[in-house]
């Protein structure tokens, strides 16, 4: 059933369950993908912008003792966000796994780990742009084979699409989209025809 969902369109501005996986893979599976595999983890993962996750510091992922956080305070967010809650995101375990093991990588790679050191550089050395995260994201959906192409945003409306479909609150999904009004939040609740597939498995007839 779940080889027939992934056939299912979905709403254009959202990657499905297959496109997803894809993606994740070819970036995870490629060596020279890994820096990039962690900048789209975070994308899904959080609903980040993409210039709140080029915005990120060591020190805004780690604490003191190194250690990757769990809850995050954004230093760069939306301006219409300045109410304190709406700065904070949280990180789940699969995706503090996978940024220590990218510092790990850093690390390894003579890059300092400083509090104040961008958490993405270019191959320069500077701190990453968002035109060169949205070239990237674009050159990795043509690996991974897309039949469609997406802009960098449509990861948050993926993983906003993702949390509302797995927790079912509207409320929670919208502190996860860090929205002022639960208003914006309701265009992640619209129930799709995989939703309406998954809700009829078990009527009786």
């Amino acid at each position: 059933m779940s080889r027939y969902l992934d056939r299912i369109p979905t709403p254009p501005r959202t990657l499905n369950r297959d496109e997803q996986a894809r993606l994740l893979q070819v970036t995870g599976d490629h060596r020279a993908g890994f820096r990039d595999h962690v900048i789209l983890a975070i994308a899904l993962g959080t609903g980040l912008r993409e210039h709140e996750i080029a915005a990120l510091d060591v020190g805004d992922v780690t604490d003191e003792q190194g250690r990757v956080r769990r809850q995050v305070r954004l230093r760069v967010f939306k301006r219409s966000n300045d109410d304190r809650e709406l700065q904070q995101v949280v990180f789940g375990e699969t995706l503090r796994a996978k940024i220590r093991h990218y510092l790990g990588w850093l690390e390894r790679h003579g890059r300092t780990l400083a509090p104040e050191s961008p958490l993405f550089v270019s191959r320069k050395g500077n701190r990453i742009s968002t035109r060169q995260m949205r070239t990237l994201f674009a050159r990795w959906q043509e690996r991974a084979g897309f039949e469609r192409r997406f802009t960098f945003h449509s990861l948050r409306h993926t993983a906003c699409t993702n949390h509302y479909r797995q927790s079912k609150d509207l409320r929670l999904t919208q502190r996860f989209a860090r929205h002022r009004s639960v208003a914006t939040t309701q265009r992640y609740t619209h129930p799709s025809i995989e939703d309406l597939l998954v809700s009829v498995q078990d009527l009786p007839c």
